[in-house]
């Protein structure tokens, strides 16, 4: 066609579409709406990835480099931008045999025997001044309603060189050793406000008053309390030393940012020299002018170690995932807005006869159609891009709170704005496709005259749609279970063209359908006959309902899949309604204050029952604040451990060996889920047993009595006995060289007992015979079981209480699995229910608008007005009835695919049957399902009839 055809016809469809207003703004609404989501998701992201300028500034502020110290002793290779820990160190000490002296390089020696921050400024530039940056521990400081755990660090913030990296937001930064600044997030966990006074947990004696609000902009949701250098990580009980009231004084310190004098600078060739030494240096001018790939050793090495194991990005689950619902979600929107097309088209018909009557041909006709798939798709998404591009500015500070990190800057990038504007114009032409193939078919006569020519369905076309259908169900399958060429695009084009068969199938499905009309009243088989003899509007009317049944169904599908795998792996801590008390990571604290924290709860929470203490058992000190402690475990017997895990040499394996025995040996494939936050041995009496595992046979309280263990996973009993290794704790000597404990096994007489959850390698023996056994004992916390759940109330009050005396406090109520699919399911069910709705919706009006000459004849003949309403309720249901059970066929192909490819990706050498079988299950809602099948065209046939005007106008009959 010429280019003055064209603008004939756009000039057509633009008339066509000012017209029908509200034709035209369903199908702009359904182009906007995925264009809109895009479109913000595309601007977010290009807005929250920053520039290499801008993750400097998040890095190190406004200095010159961050240094840190990884290992004394090391040395280590890292990318010129060694965030998200990319390097990788290597110390020799680590990689002796047999105790052996380890061989260190002359820059590992000299890392050793030198304090770092003294060697930090042997090796920087000449003049370079380092400020502490190595952050403190995690404490506790004062809320209004008793302790807040909270990260703390210590910063001079009238310093301009943290700009960019800790920001003072609000309020003014400290400037004495009595003041603080604190997160926004500390403020609204703690209840405090600026102005008001907190402290900390050792340190109580010296509280801090609150003057400023602080923030990372790469991590607005840290909970943390910065002071003045020198005033709080080094007083902190447990603290080896003070970091100097200076902030100079690095002499404790591993992190530092440096400072360079004018005219210096740190490339990459000193950043090579301090990896030497066991530094990893992020340089300003390194990271804006990165050296070539081949060149940084970090990048060669995980090459070498990636190169034949990595996956293509597009093999990726979370790409075959978004890929098939992004090309689904485009299907649907085409065959969707399909309908309104041919709407349009059918009400045009004598129109675009006339056009062809004065000489057009069935070109010039398909382009007047086609032409209004442009103005709508293009209308719609600039609309959607205006949109998405205006939300985004507007809800930015509420994305970045929500996402946790600052945009480095709002970020609109062209082509992908112009990508995105070509996806809502294509999918506008795609939706005007059949409509205008079929308009310029359609015969001039019966165009003109306003009657239709009506043709069998093509047995071909029928064949082709059932050999798409196949072909795609098959490709979807095997590309998702066997990784078949490339899965994304497998999964992809599978389930769109076995949909895309289904729709070339929905003429001839529409016409075995019009069958059941001899079982059906008259009502029905009056609408039922229509569809059939219809076949031109009933089809993407059809096809319509369809794709958004079957999005819904494969939603659910998915969803409900998803949500029992979770219940599958879910390993309850105890019996249902089990309230348990610990005492988090068992810090020295926390065990003096454990009985004040038990009679909390039971003042809390009333009829809790009899009460289970629970004690650790350790051997040779309590690991308890850092210090040492020897190791136990429970081990199944010799024959029925995996050989990777339970090896007598230290000679090296290499790996393809250890993923053969892994993926081929049984003893290897187990699953080791435990739901006891206790460790793996605990002591205790015969309650114990009730309350924490459900073990209620006295039998087993009765051997516990007399010294025996108690088991319950028959994997670890043989022969009544269970097996314990425990070994001495690691010491490392003056040379650096790490001792090797020697392991100890011991047998123990034992009883096995079914436990009400798994427990694989959990083991109970009382007080007494782990002292009989040489091990010590300590609280560790207290299990009741009450006869029922205590309300969430009641857990709230017992929380508040136990937060006066402690931030570390583990209270939990089991009570089993919580699903949360299900109201995400139905939400997404009525969602799909309304598109579904508003698909039949446009059928039904498509199927009035034809069916009038034949509601005039009923009217001649005596019919009452409400036979309108009837007949137009029975199309609608109709034409609902058939897409549901369509959609609800295809929208099972995707959902399987997209699970089979998960449980593919899950597959790992060493994962259990069972446990690979819970990832890759198939679940199908059957309640949600059926009600979309049955409610779907019931609600849409009651719709149409009471949305339907009784009054029939009279039309002269032409011809």
């Amino acid at each position: 066609m010429k280019p003055g055809a064209w603008r004939l016809a756009l000039r057509i469809a633009r008339r066509d579409a000012l017209r029908a207003k509200g034709r035209s703004a369903l199908v702009i609404a359904m182009v906007a709406l995925p264009v809109l989501g895009v479109t913000g998701a595309d601007v977010f992201f290009r807005s929250a990835t920053l520039e290499p300028a801008e993750r400097v500034v998040r890095t190190m502020g406004q200095a010159d480099g961050q240094l840190e110290l990884i290992d004394r002793g090391a040395s280590v290779k890292q990318a010129p931008d060694p965030g998200d820990h990319s390097y990788l160190a290597v110390n020799p000490k680590y990689e002796t045999k047999d105790g052996a002296a380890p061989q260190y390089t002359p820059e590992q020696q000299r890392s050793r025997d030198t304090e770092p921050a003294r060697l930090a400024r042997e090796l920087l530039p000449p003049g370079s001044t380092l400020l502490t940056d190595s952050p403190g521990p995690d404490t506790a400081a004062s809320s209004t309603e008793g302790l807040l755990t909270t990260r703390t660090s210590e910063a001079d913030l009238t310093d301009p060189v943290w700009h960019g990296r800790l920001d003072v937001i609000e309020g003014s930064a400290p400037t004495n050793d009595q003041q603080a600044a604190v997160t926004r997030e500390f403020l609204n966990r703690s209840g405090l406000r600026i102005g008001d006074r907190t402290t900390v947990r050792g340190l109580e004696s010296t509280p801090f008053t609150i003057t400023a609000v602080v923030e990372y902009p790469g991590d607005l949701k840290s909970t943390e309390l910065v002071t003045r250098p020198g005033t709080l990580i080094g007083k902190l009980p447990g603290s080896s030393g003070s970091s100097g009231s200076s902030g100079r004084d690095t002499a404790g310190a591993t992190r530092w940012l440096v400072k360079l004098p004018a005219g210096a600078t740190l490339d990459w060739a000193k950043v090579t020299e301090l990896n030497g030494y066991g530094f990893v240096l992020a340089s300003r001018s390194v990271i804006l002018h990165p050296p070539a790939r081949a060149d940084v050793p970090y990048y060669v090495e995980m090459d070498r170690i990636h190169g034949e194991s990595g996956t293509a990005l597009l093999d990726r689950t979370y790409v075959v995932i978004l890929a098939t619902v992004v090309g689904m979600a485009l299907l649907e929107i085409v065959l969707l807005a399909g309908p309104a097309f041919a709407v349009g088209a059918r009400r045009s018909r004598r129109q675009l006869g006339l056009l062809a009557a004065a000489g057009g041909d069935r070109a010039n006709v398909r382009a007047v159609v086609l032409g209004g798939g442009i103005v709508l798709g293009l209308t719609g998404a600039a609309l959607g891009l205006g949109l998405g591009v205006v939300l985004v500015a507007l809800l930015r500070t509420r994305a970045e709170e929500y996402s946790g990190a600052r945009f480095g800057h709002f970020n609109l990038q062209p082509l992908d704005l112009l990508g995105v504007l070509l996806v809502g114009l294509v999918t506008g032409l795609l939706a005007a496709i059949v409509p205008a193939v079929q308009a310029s078919r359609q015969d001039v006569v019966s165009a003109l005259t306003g009657r239709d020519s009506l043709k069998p369905p093509s047995r071909k076309l029928a064949l082709l749609g059932l050999l798409m259908l196949g072909a795609g169900s098959a490709l979807a399958l095997v590309g998702a279970t066997s990784g078949f060429s490339s899965r994304t695009l497998a999964v992809l084009g599978g389930s769109l063209l076995a949909e895309l068969g289904m729709v070339v199938l929905a003429p001839y499905l529409v016409g075995l359908f019009g069958k059941l009309g001899r079982w059906l009243p008259l009502g029905p088989r009056l609408a039922l006959r229509d569809s059939v003899r219809h076949r031109g509007r009933t089809a993407p009317a059809v096809a319509a309902v369809m794709a958004a049944v079957a999005g819904s169904v494969a939603v659910n599908v998915y969803l409900a899949s998803y949500d029992e795998q979770y219940r599958r792996e879910y390993v309850a801590a105890g019996p249902p309604g089990a309230v348990i008390l610990g005492t988090g990571y068992g810090t020295g604290t926390e065990t003096k204050l454990l009985p004040r924290m038990r009679d909390t709860v039971e003042r809390s929470i009333t009829a809790l029952g009899p009460r289970a203490d629970v004690s650790h058992v350790d051997y040779k000190g309590d690991c308890q604040d850092g210090s040492p402690c020897g190791y136990i475990q429970v081990m199944p017997p010799k024959e029925r451990r995996c050989p990777v895990f339970d090896r007598d040499t230290d000679d090296p394996v290499e790996p393809g060996e250890i993923k053969r025995v892994m993926s081929t040996d049984p003893r290897c494939q187990i699953s080791e889920r435990r739901g006891s936050q206790y460790g793996d041995l605990t002591a205790g009496d015969a309650n114990l047993l009730r309350n924490l595992y459900g073990v209620t046979d006295p039998a087993a309280g009765q051997a516990l009595t007399a010294g025996k263990a108690v088991v319950f996973d028959p994997r670890y009993f043989e022969d009544g006995k269970v097996v314990l290794r425990y070994s001495e704790p690691i010491t490392i000597g003056a040379d650096g060289v790490r001792t090797k404990p020697k392991n100890i096994e011991t047998t123990v007489d034992a009883v096995l007992a079914p436990s009400a959850m798994p427990a694989p390698g959990q083991l109970v023996i009382s007080p007494d015979t782990a002292t009989r056994l040489g091990f010590t004992t300590r609280p560790a916390g207290s299990v009741w079981l009450p006869g029922t759940a205590p309300s969430d109330g009641d857990q709230q009050k017992a929380d508040g209480a136990l937060a006066k005396l402690t931030d570390r406090t583990v209270l939990s109520v089991e009570r089993g699995y919580q699903s949360k699919a299900g109201l995400v399911g139905l939400g997404l069910a009525g969602f799909a229910g309304l598109v579904a709705l508003g698909a039949a919706g446009i059928a039904t009006g498509l199927a009035a608008a034809d069916s009038q000459r034949d509601l005039t004849t009923l009217a001649a003949v005596g019919a009452e007005p409400r036979i309108r309403r009837s007949l137009s309720g029975f199309q609608c249901g109709v034409i609902a009835a058939m897409g549901t059970l369509l959609g609800a066929v295809c929208g099972l192909l995707p959902a399987v695919a997209l699970r089979k490819v998960q449980g593919l990706a899950a597959d790992y050498p060493g994962i259990s049957p069972e446990e690979l079988a819970d990832k890759s299950s198939v679940v199908l809602p059957w309640p949600t399902i059926a009600a979309t099948v049955v409610v779907l065209p019931l609600l849409a046939a009651a719709l149409a009839a009471l949305l339907t005007r009784s009054r029939i106008s009279l039309l002269r009959r032409t011809g």
